[in-house]
């Protein structure tokens, strides 16, 4: 339920505010928006009137925000940016079918970008919109209408659906492999090792699945997948990846198994998303698609592994 109209200024008000908050100049303001100077600061005193808050100190011919604000500058653009977005997402698709997906960005570019046209395919006027997140999100204070999350199923107030587990392997260039002449899973605490910061303590779990005693490792480190697969192959040290997220470098000999050991689970990824938007069209019919293709992909991995 919206608070009284006592309590909500028009648009204009608000747009006036937000241009001179963002521009610190009433002038600047005014030919952004294409009114008079006289329109804009009546405009600006017109909501500090209503709310009861002073928003800026005048200096002379300057303008600057008090503390409150500076604060309810960042609110009030922030709510412009998300009434600019949905106005954009229902302009593009008038028949409201838009999602709004954040993404792993190394899982984005090599797992769901090249296959998300078959979903679109199976969904004519249907857009998916997706943005890349790293962490878990506070889907109360979002546009976004769903995310790809990996790690523990744990995210508050949202309903998770388990969509694969992830192995990983350890693999480097051919010629790391080579240089470091490494055959069995103890010799890679003799080689540079790469890590990723968001899985802090992958290669200890990797040598303690192979019960192999360690102190501390230590080692390049990344932010993000992408920059830590091309340091492998580019012989700087053996990494531990998901095998469906580099198939392309395996089959092109780019990287190798740094040793012969078998695959460890790393963790499970979920579709997750607010629970009063399960019901959601494009929701719905994201995740019936994106669960069949990753059972597809599950056993795809598992072939693979046979072979």
């Amino acid at each position: 339920m919206l608070p009284p109209r006592r309590f909500l200024p028009s648009f204009s008000l608000l747009a006036a505010f937000e241009a001179a908050a963002r521009s610190g100049s009433v002038t600047a303001a005014a030919n952004e928006l294409g009114l008079t100077q006289s329109a804009v600061s009546r405009q600006i005193s017109a909501l500090e009137k209503q709310l009861g808050v002073a928003l800026f100190l005048r200096e002379r011919q300057t303008i600057r925000l008090t503390l409150a604000g500076d604060t309810y500058a960042r609110e009030v653009r922030e709510a412009l940016r998300r009434i600019s977005n949905a106005s954009l997402n229902l302009r593009a698709n008038p028949s409201g079918g838009t999602l709004n997906l954040a993404i792993l960005p190394f899982f984005g570019t090599r797992w769901l970008t090249p296959r998300i046209g078959r979903f679109l395919d199976a969904h004519p006027g249907m857009v998916v919109n997706l943005i890349t997140r790293l962490e878990p999100f506070d889907f109360r204070f979002d546009t976004l209408d769903a995310a790809i999350h990996f790690g523990p199923a744990r995210w508050p107030g949202a309903a998770l659906t388990f969509l694969m587990s992830e192995d990983v392997i350890a693999v480097c260039s051919p010629g790391f492999k080579t240089r470091h002449a490494l055959q069995t899973p103890a010799e890679l605490l003799e080689a540079p090792l790469l890590h990723l910061s968001s899985r802090p303590d992958a290669w200890e779990s990797w040598f303690k699945a192979h019960e192999i005693s360690f102190d501390a490792l230590h080692g390049m480190l990344f932010d993000q997948f992408m920059p830590m697969v091309e340091a492998a192959a580019a012989g700087l040290g053996a990494a531990l990846l998901p095998r469906f997220l580099i198939a392309r470098e395996l089959e092109a000999g780019l990287l190798v198994p740094a040793v012969e050991a078998p695959a460890v689970e790393a963790g499970q990824y979920f579709l997750a998303y607010p629970p009063d938007r399960a019901s959601y069209g494009p929701l719905a019919a994201f995740r019936d698609w994106i669960s069949r293709e990753m059972e597809e992909e599950t056993l795809a991995q598992a072939g693979r592994i046979g072979q």
